[in-house]
């Protein structure tokens, strides 16, 4: 196999499959009677992965003033979804083999619907009963959707993924610009801003539906995976997925906040929210091809972290004059970040059966420790009464982003077996 090839080869793997240990599974090639109501299904399940995540940071301040919130309690608030990825990310393969992928991305997107639902509908209980259920909902489907998309697109794997992570970039914009219009249209009623996102999930799953009847074999476990817990380089991809992925969702939680504690509007603060995660459709596409050029991707993560914390220093320090562009670049830096930490579980992996379970261990491990993060901000912004400090959080966390890049970026593999049961 040529470099090139080699190179696809790799990047297309990036989709991996919840049920990649199942034999059957891999051995089969299930025919899609219509594959283009598939990739609208997928399409629209992928739009929901971020709504629930993006649409409250906006709308945090007057949640809070509403319902009496003190900084610690948003700052739980915003960790609370996170800390679920991590947490329930481990059952999407035990659900998926008990009743199958399609059957569960559809119970799940429902229970997506009533966490959605319940945060915008019976006060302060609601707000976090609801917050753990739809953070739950999306660690479980965002395990098992790669999966989905691997399986039935694998001529297309590639193509695919770039569809997959720019639906979730574009859910997360719309959420994060347009909650705040939404409260202020239906009369400055924040419950209708974050209940109004319960309706796409609904139409993902009426239009998912049709797949449930879809049959793609019995499931037979077939190989196990030792000694991935004992390698160091495992777990230096693991602490980079984490520590990037808390960059990612302090922005999520808390950047409107600290634009509105600077002096934008609510609306003003989630448009810049929006169109930073608008510009993530671009790195996230083009770092991995470049990341993969090189002998290693050692430079390509310090780069792209170093875009993340220059943006996040100039939208929490910097004149207000010039924030777009601060916003663009942090984009451009947590684009790349979350998609050179997918590469590396691959890149990092001598076959599917490993990749499979360091994807489970990054993910799993990794969200645990990104909901640190959020929760940090909320307890310095109230111990400080301000947000000057928060930039020793971006600090450390950046920095050891970093460190944990360079070692996960070297061109060396896992050191794990890889057995049949």
């Amino acid at each position: 196999m040529n470099p090139e090839t080699k190179r696809t080869t790799e990047l297309e793997e990036l989709l991996i499959d919840a049920e990649a240990d199942d034999e059957v599974v891999q051995a089969s090639h299930p025919l899609v009677s219509r594959p283009w109501l598939l990739l609208l299904g997928l399409i629209l399940v992928a739009l929901n992965l971020r709504p629930a995540l993006s649409s409250v940071a906006p709308l945090l301040a007057e949640v809070s003033s509403s319902l009496g919130l003190s900084a610690a309690k948003a700052g739980l608030l915003t960790t609370l979804p996170v800390l679920c990825l991590g947490l329930f990310a481990p059952m999407a393969p035990i659900l998926a083999r008990r009743f199958g992928a399609e059957r569960v991305v559809l119970g799940i997107l429902l229970s997506l619907a009533a966490g959605i639902i319940l945060r915008s509908s019976f006060g302060e209980v609601g707000l976090f009963a609801g917050s753990l259920i739809a953070g739950a909902s999306i660690g479980i489907i965002g395990v098992l959707l790669p999966g989905i998309i691997k399986r039935d697109f694998a001529r297309h794997a590639g193509a695919m993924t770039g569809v997959y992570t720019m639906a979730l970039c574009l859910g997360a914009a719309l959420a994060a610009g347009a909650t705040v219009p939404l409260s202020h249209y239906f009369g400055d009623r924040w419950t209708i801003g974050l209940g109004f996102w319960i309706l796409p999930a609904l139409v993902a799953a009426l239009f998912w539906l049709p797949q449930v009847g879809q049959k793609h074999g019995a499931h037979q476990v077939a190989y196990r995976v030792k000694g991935l817990l004992r390698d160091p380089l495992a777990w230096q991809v693991t602490l980079y997925m984490g520590l990037q992925s808390s960059l990612s969702y302090i922005v999520f939680g808390w950047l409107p906040s600290i634009l509105i504690g600077r002096g934008l509007s609510a609306t003003e603060a989630g448009l810049a929210l929006s169109g930073s995660i608008i510009m993530q459709l671009f790195s996230s596409l083009a770092a991995p091809w470049l990341a993969t050029r090189g002998k290693d991707q050692r430079l390509a993560i310090v780069v792209v972290m170093l875009f993340t914390l220059v943006g996040l220093f100039g939208c929490l320090y910097a004149p207000l004059d010039g924030l777009w562009g601060w916003a663009i670049l942090l984009g451009l830096g947590q684009g790349g970040t979350f998609s050179l930490a997918l590469t590396l579980i691959v890149l990092r992996s001598r076959d599917s059966h490993v990749a499979a379970n360091l994807s489970s261990m990054a993910q799993g491990f990794g969200y645990t420790l990104a909901s640190v993060g959020p929760f940090a901000v909320g307890l310095v912004h109230d111990w400080t009464g301000g947000w000057s400090a928060i930039g020793w959080i971006f600090a450390v966390i950046g920095v050891g982003a970093i460190i944990a890049g360079l070692g996960a970026g070297r061109a060396l593999y896992v050191q794990v077996s890889s057995e049949k049961r």
